[in-house]
């Protein structure tokens, strides 16, 4: 398999585009289908279930489109288009009352073309464009939209292949003013939609701006109605730009909500800049630098898993694999779908991808469309580097940054409450924690139903950030300090319970105990029945995962901090992870047999981050592994989506491919809507990105010293082939196989250094440089080989 490579320097850390070349070309990845989105407005039997507005066809026929800052959800309807945009730093007081992402406008476009024949709808990832085709009245029309990331406006040109055909109303409408938590007013000036408002429990000023540019014909604007009227055009062009006061850095966090933005500042003026230049730009050119910065993106991964590319319509083709079909063509399309979905949703500047990616229609988005951090919001960027998409994840880092003097606040906070006498009250050096509930306005304290080992979750991301992309400025500066101290605040909340240090109070994220499984149990039930104890596994763990990667980088920096020592003599005292007489790590320290306290197929596998995504539990210690296999057994896949995907994650992590299959298929058939958003439910984005990085975790491993190439392919996946994943240390793998058999491996060195791999038979393959010379190897096992590689240089291992 070849690859065509574009190197590109990035900050201080190198990055390859590839430009996969499969021997078919590159794929094509659509969705479509040969009808409008339906219009059947709220199901109030779900609204009175749900406890807040529910829209089926928003939530599974509408396509998104997103640029990180906004969402626009595309209807494709004929008679009056529907255009539903979010902007992702507009909140009402939220379903908490400490904040909650809120529909920002609706769009409607009043075409009148009640009879149409030859109708396509599509949303095409390779280009991140969604179009619409039909013919009424003898008439072709057409549109695409796309949401532009580098000129932060959304986009819309209406065509038809006659002249003067084209003419519409452009109706906004600014949603849910009647609850009194928002005021808002439309104006209207020549082509010029303004909306305009604020949102008093944050001191929210919002602005949005739609300009509706005719070529040919008349365009009339109607102050009284707030619409604009085209009439006889050749086309149309909208541009829709929004924005608020909101300005992420530590002000948010810290003040209250009254306090947290400046009510002085208007968007007006940047929202303004971003239309004027939109303009001047016209069609042609922002399209070109839409595709100029999302096919960078986009075009890195290619995963064939051998399947023909399917003709038919997305349902059809979801409907069929529901009712048994083994077609993996949908299976790839869902991975592609997830690599989409997270550059739509979360970029450099923008904030992180939120419990729904950048898409809400809510009043109340359910959970607030926060960042959960006892899973959600950490399964949303599983597979951001994984899958060569390390832009995508800084929106996260800068939060962090942002939240940090609270999460510091916090980590004092805890450590006085619960192990005062460890408390380092002189220069306040007590670390930093988080806990589970976060959104764009609020970060939470640790404490509830999820124990402090939200931290050491969240702190995966940072290390894993720098243990992919080698960028030595960002371990020195960013992830290097944040382990420091995240270690410091560990430290001093352990508390000795005989020779052993154990986290106090100590939970299981979201676990119950029934009243009858907590007698004679040290634990207890609180809130709404949560079992709080001391020293589960969950909390344990992710202590010991974060004083191992804090080591790891020390390493790295040549580092020799006396407190090193410190969490070294500690970690021996954690006993993190405990084995019970079901032959199940135990998840409560105090269990037995498995479910002696909890839900027995609670939808959290929180005792198995130690497997997945951390490393504790590994090829050292296999009774842990097999005690993980049993816990999943045990556990079943019966859940909710993104708890399906952890447990894919679980069992291709160890190497069960058969079984991460099974339950990706189970994922597809039964949390899967006909635009393949995916449910909890409802709708969340984490099912779709968790499974993402589920399908590389299949492809291929690198959380140990080695690269491990196919290290749990499925016998539905026996013959393909992928381009441009990544694995830890910096180094792009290619692979082709065949009868699940490797036949070739490419690997890129963005940053140089030892390369250990691992695969079947790869001790016998012949390895050469990119001009084809043999390269020294050495082989201390079967199954693997170990090489020095330099910067930018690929290497050949040919079976």
């Amino acid at each position: 398999m070849k690859s065509i490579l574009k190197v590109t320097a990035m900050a201080t850390t190198l990055f390859v585009t590839t430009a996969p070349a499969f021997s078919d070309g590159p794929r094509l990845y659509e969705l479509w289908e040969p009808e409008p989105a339906p219009n059947r407005g709220h199901d109030f039997d779900q609204v009175k279930a749900r406890g807040f507005p529910y829209d089926a066809d928003w939530e599974a026929w509408s396509y998104p489109i997103g640029n990180g800052y906004v969402g626009a959800n595309m209807f494709g309807r004929t008679d009056t288009d529907r255009i539903q945009i979010t902007e992702k730093t507009l909140h009402n007081k939220g379903c908490y009352n400490n904040g909650g992402a809120t529909n920002f406008a609706e769009v409607y476009l009043d075409f009148g073309h009640d009879t149409v024949e030859e109708y396509r709808r599509s949303l095409c990832l390779n280009d991140a464009i969604a179009r619409v085709s039909y013919r009424s009245a003898g008439t072709r029309y057409t549109r695409e939209y796309f949401a532009s990331y580098p000129d932060n406006v959304v986009v819309v040109r209406l065509d038809a292949e006659r002249g003067h055909a084209i003419s519409l109303t452009v109706r906004p409408v600014i949603p849910y003013l009647e609850q009194e938590q928002r005021t808002g007013k439309i104006t209207v000036e020549d082509n010029l939609l303004t909306l305009k408002g604020t949102v008093p429990f944050f001191n929210i000023n919002y602005e949005g701006q739609i300009k509706v540019i005719a070529e040919g014909g008349s365009t009339e604007g109607n102050f009284d109605r707030g619409t604009v009227t085209v009439k006889d055009a050749d086309s149309v062009l909208i541009l829709i730009a929004t924005g608020t006061n909101y300005r992420l850095g530590e002000r948010i966090f810290t003040q209250p909500p009254e306090q947290k933005l400046d009510p002085d500042l208007d968007p007006h003026a940047e929202v303004t800049q971003r239309i004027v230049a939109a303009e001047r730009m016209g069609f042609d050119e922002l399209k070109r630098r839409h595709l100029a910065d999302y096919t960078k993106l986009f075009s890195r991964v290619s995963v064939n898993l051998d399947a023909e590319p399917s003709p038919a319509p997305t349902h059809e083709l979801l409907e069929k694999y529901k009712q048994g079909s083994d077609d993996t063509w949908l299976e790839e399309l869902m991975f592609q779908y997830g690599r989409y979905l997270l550059i739509a949703s979360s970029r450099e500047m923008s904030l992180p991808a939120n419990l729904q990616g950048a898409w809400s229609q809510y009043y109340f988005t359910p959970w607030s469309g926060g960042y959960w951090h006892n899973i959600n919001v950490q399964m949303n960027y599983w597979g951001a580097m994984s899958t060569n998409l390390p832009e995508c994840i800084e929106a996260y880092l800068a939060y962090f940054q942002a939240y940090l003097p609270k999460a510091r606040q916090y980590a004092q906070s805890y450590v006085r409450e619960h192990n005062r006498d460890r408390l380092d009250d002189l220069d306040g050096d007590n670390g930093w924690i988080v806990g589970t509930g976060a959104n764009a306005y609020h970060i939470g304290e640790p404490g509830g139903h999820s124990g402090p080992g939200t931290g050491g979750f969240t702190a995966k991301l940072i290390v894993d950030y720098y243990l992919f992309t080698q960028d030595r400025g960002f371990l020195e500066n960013v992830a290097y300090p944040a382990m420091l101290s995240l270690s410091k605040f560990y430290s001093k909340a352990l508390v000795p319970h005989g020779g052993l240090l154990l986290v106090e109070p100590s939970a299981s994220p979201e676990q119950f105990a029934s009243e009858e499984q907590v007698k004679g149990m040290p634990g207890e039930r609180k809130g709404r029945g949560y079992y709080v104890t001391v020293g589960c596994t969950f909390d344990q763990a992710f202590v010991w995962e974060s004083f191992h990667d804090t080591l790891l980088l020390a390493q790295a920096l040549g580092k020799t901090d006396p407190f090193l020592d410190t969490i070294k003599a500690q970690m021996k005292r954690l006993d993190p992870i405990l084995v019970g007489s079901s032959g199940q790590i135990k998840e409560f320290r105090e269990e037995d047999a498995y479910s002696d306290i909890g839900d027995p197929h609670h939808r959290h596998i929180s005792h198995l981050c130690a497997l997945y995504p951390g490393t504790l539990i590994g090829s050292s210690h296999q009774d842990w592994l097999a005690a993980a296999s049993k816990t999943l057994d045990l556990r079943g896949s019966q859940t909710t989506g993104w708890a399906m995907a952890h447990r894919m994650n679980c069992r291709a992590r160890l190497g069960q491919g058969d079984e991460a299959h099974a339950v990706y298929q189970r994922f597809i058939r039964e949390r899967t809507q006909p635009n393949l958003w995916t449910l909890h439910p409802p709708f969340q984005i984490d099912g779709n990105l968790g499974t993402m990085a589920g399908v590389v975790e299949m492809l291929l491993q690198s959380h140990g010293d080695f690269i491990e190439v196919l290290p749990a392919l499925p016998r539905a996946w026996a013959t393909g082939e992928f381009s441009g994943l990544v694995a830890r240390g910096n180094f792009i793998v290619n692979a082709t196989w065949t009868n699940r058999q490797a036949s070739s491996i490419t690997i890129t060195a963005r940053s140089g250094g030892i390369c250990r791999v691992r695969c079947p038979g790869i001790e016998m393959a012949r390895p050469t440089d990119q001009d084809g010379q043999p390269i020294t190897t050495k082989s201390t096992e079967p199954g693997e080989i170990v090489f020095v590689t330099s910067v930018g240089k690929t290497y050949m291992i040919r079976f």
